[in-house]
C-alpha cells in the first residue's frame, strides 16, 4: 500500500486549513528504490548509475485514471518505462514519486508486490495500471 510523505502531507494540510498554497507538480517522476529507511521522512535508498534515471510520468488525465469512486485510488493510464539498464542495478524493493527529475521531494512511495532483481539490458517498467497511490488508506 502507498503512503505519503510527511512532506506532502504537510504541503496537503497547510493548503487545506491554512493559508499556505500548494502548488500542484509540473512533472512527476517514478523512482526506484533498493532500500526504505524511514520512507516518511524520505529517508530512501534511490538507485543510480549504469543508465539509471527516473521515468517521467507527468500529471494529466491521460497519464493518470480518474480516482476509484470510494477509495481515492489513482493509478498509471500509461506504461511507464525506465532507460535500459547498462549494468546490473540490484535488487529493487521499492518505488517512489518525485516532483523533480533529480532530488526534489518525495510525495509517495510504496513496496514492490515482490522486490524484482534488474540486470544489465533490462528495461523496467509499470504496465497500465500496475502503479496505484491510495488516498483513503
Amino acid at each position: 500500500m502507498s503512503a505519503f510523505t510527511n512532506y506532502t502531507e504537510n504541503q496537503l494540510a497547510n493548503h487545506l486549513f491554512r493559508t499556505a498554497a500548494f502548488a500542484k507538480p509540473t512533472s512527476l517522476y517514478v523512482g526506484l528504490f533498493s532500500a526504505v529507511a524511514d520512507g516518511e521522512a524520505g529517508s530512501v535508498t534511490e538507485l543510480s548509475g549504469n543508465g539509471y534515471a527516473r521515468a517521467s510520468c507527468a500529471p494529466g488525465d491521460g497519464n493518470w485514471n480518474a480516482p476509484v469512486s470510494g477509495n481515492g485510488t489513482v493509478s498509471n493510464a500509461v506504461a511507464i518505462t525506465f532507460p535500459a539498464a547498462t549494468a546490473d542495478w540490484g535488487t529493487i524493493s521499492h518505488w517512489g514519486i518525485f516532483d523533480a527529475s533529480s532530488t526534489g521531494n518525495l510525495l509517495v512511495y510504496a513496496p514492490l508486490s515482490s522486490a524484482r532483481t534488474i540486470t544489465a539490458g533490462s528495461t523496467p517498467s509499470f504496465a497500465v495500471g500496475a502503479l496505484t497511490v491510495q488516498i483513503d488508506n
